[in-house]
């Protein structure tokens, strides 16, 4: 069944080529249901104007992320939301895409340039792992740590992404408030432009969590946004001897 009945006009300009003669938005549907929601594809189709971008952001990105990871879009709308917070292009982006940092700002660390990935593990039960004892009644999805080996002086650094569910209603928000956290002056979330809390400087960090990442204890720093995303960074350890002789097995 194709949810869509409601139509738009083009809203670019009155010069858009759009204006021409729109597809039907139940025939977009369909063709981008054969290319199985590539986010490529549905990126580009953005860029062409703002009555792409806005049937992208309702229902194509909607689409991609329920057909990417669907136990986790069920989870996040069990609440009966049929929206997520921040918006379906932002989850999408998260799903696919680690960020990397830029040198001197969020991370004051080398400059490793964002990238998409082609596989990403997310897990609910990773996420317990970030928050504080008394926080970990709320949701958090965290990715495994997308690795970038041999960074100087850094050594081998990973950086893990991951979302809340409901964040606006969550203990880590509240405590955050409470706490009095200021939100970072001029950085902003990648993936949807909202201002960010250091969980650091917040002392939100639980030891949990370089245990989880598998780094050492006083590298983890992460951030969350307005919208509930999250984006970090973390020192790795090296590998054993015995773990380097597995992985050339």
């Amino acid at each position: 069944m194709i949810p869509l009945t409601k139509q738009y006009r083009c809203i670019h300009s009155k010069s858009c080529q759009c204006t021409k003669g729109h597809l039907n938005e139940d025939v977009i549907y369909l063709v981008f249901q054969q290319l199985n929601w590539n986010p490529h594809a549905i990126a580009r189709l953005s860029c062409t104007c703002k009555w792409f971008d806005d049937l992208a952001k309702r229902v194509l990105w909607k689409e991609f992320c329920k057909t990417k990871a669907p136990k986790m879009m069920l989870d996040l709308q069990s609440s009966g939301s049929h929206s997520v917070d921040g918006n379906w292009r932002a989850l999408g982006k998260i799903l696919i895409y680690c960020s990397g940092c830029t040198k001197g700002c969020l991370f004051n660390s080398v400059q490793v340039p964002g990238h998409f990935v082609y596989r990403t593990r997310f897990s609910r039960t990773s996420g317990k792992s970030f928050l504080l004892p008394q926080c970990r009644t709320d949701v958090l999805y965290v990715s495994d740590p997308c690795e970038h080996l041999e960074q100087g002086d850094e050594g081998d650094i990973g950086f893990f992404r991951g979302f809340f569910k409901s964040f606006s209603m969550s203990k880590v928000k509240k405590m955050l408030i409470k706490r009095g956290a200021k939100l970072h002056p001029t950085e902003v979330c990648p993936y949807c432009k909202a201002k960010l809390w250091n969980m650091l400087e917040a002392e939100m960090i639980p030891q949990s969590a370089s245990c989880r990442l598998g780094s050492y204890e006083d590298s983890v720093d992460y951030y969350v946004c307005l919208n509930g995303h999250m984006l970090g960074m973390c020192t790795l350890l090296p590998l054993s001897d015995s773990e380097e002789a597995s992985e050339l097995e």
